[in-house]
């Protein structure tokens, strides 16, 4: 017996081998690299040499650095409730048992997993001054639409409104688990007592799903401060003669620790940055850890 169990060990590590191997590998390691790397000013050469605490102090003083965190703080602080408060409506309307929910369902979803380049091609159609989609639909109804991806003052909310479309689905099915959870007899009760479908809502289904509500938040900001894909696409490789402005306008905290890193070589910098980036997003974290005793219900 003793052998038998021995055997199934031994299966069971062989098996979880290449996962634990290739976290180690991809993960573990580079981020440690990179801690250690933030100490140095290595800038990818043979040379490098340890200077302490210079690159965060350096952090603090560099003007770029802090505006690509301020217009991400901005950036994560409409797109977040926006998103969130979208994915609660559309998870509340396709739980109902209306006809062709499954397909609603899938339409919502497959932004979420369609490739970033995929999206940017769309939008940058549907956003186009002259010949977009938006534009014209606005144009009906007597608007001047505004030139969404060559006006600074614009840009910032064209990519928010992408990230908000995008965002929709993935937490749209995690907020449907949240939903299927909660027992039907709660609004059998409230339909006894007259309860309309508004308070419903607002009295059982709200605070029944805050537990699901506060993951999808979590998860919403942690991913938000990590914007990149859209603003590399949109910003940097902009042909309209504009795209400086326009990176000034939307270069989010990554795209600078991108700039420093594989642009400019700085990776030591470059490693601080992403440090001081992920103390960031811990500290907001645990924040709303902290707070989450004053909203959410667990029973």
């Amino acid at each position: 017996m003793r052998r038998w169990l021995h055997s199934q060990a031994l299966w069971g590590y062989l098996f979880i081998g290449p996962a634990v191997l290739g976290l180690l590998a991809f993960v573990v390691l580079p981020v440690l690299f990179s801690l250690v790397l933030s100490f140095t000013n290595w800038d990818g050469s043979a040379s490098i040499s340890f200077i302490g605490l210079d690159n965060f102090a350096r952090l603090f003083q560099d003007v770029v650095y802090l505006k690509a965190m301020r217009t991400t703080g901005i950036y994560a602080l409409i797109a977040v409730p926006l998103t969130v408060a979208a994915s609660i409506l559309v998870a509340a309307l396709l739980d109902r048992r209306i006809a062709g929910r499954n397909v609603y369902r899938t339409i919502f979803f497959i932004p979420s997993i369609t490739m970033p380049i995929a999206i940017a091609v769309v939008w940058k159609w549907l956003y186009n001054s002259s010949t977009g989609l938006i534009n014209f639909m606005l144009g009906l109804v007597g608007i001047d639409g505004p030139s969404w991806l060559t006006d600074p003052n614009v840009i910032l909310w064209s990519v928010i409104i992408i990230s908000v479309w995008a965002g929709i689905g993935s937490n749209m099915v995690i907020l449907l688990a949240g939903l299927q959870g909660i027992p039907e007899s709660y609004y059998e009760a409230a339909r006894i007592d007259g309860a309309s479908a508004v308070r419903r809502f607002l009295y059982i289904t709200v605070p029944m799903l805050t537990p699901t509500i506060f993951f999808v938040t979590v998860t919403s900001f942690i991913s938000s401060f990590q914007v990149f894909d859209l603003v590399y696409i949109f910003a940097s490789s902009s042909s309209s003669g504009g795209g400086g402005v326009l990176l000034e306008a939307t270069r989010t905290a990554v795209y600078s620790i991108y700039q420093n890193g594989f642009q400019f070589f700085k990776i030591g910098y470059a490693s601080a940055q992403a440090w001081v980036l992920f103390l960031v997003i811990l500290l907001i974290t645990l924040v709303q850890l902290r707070l989450q005793k004053r909203w959410v219900h667990y029973e």
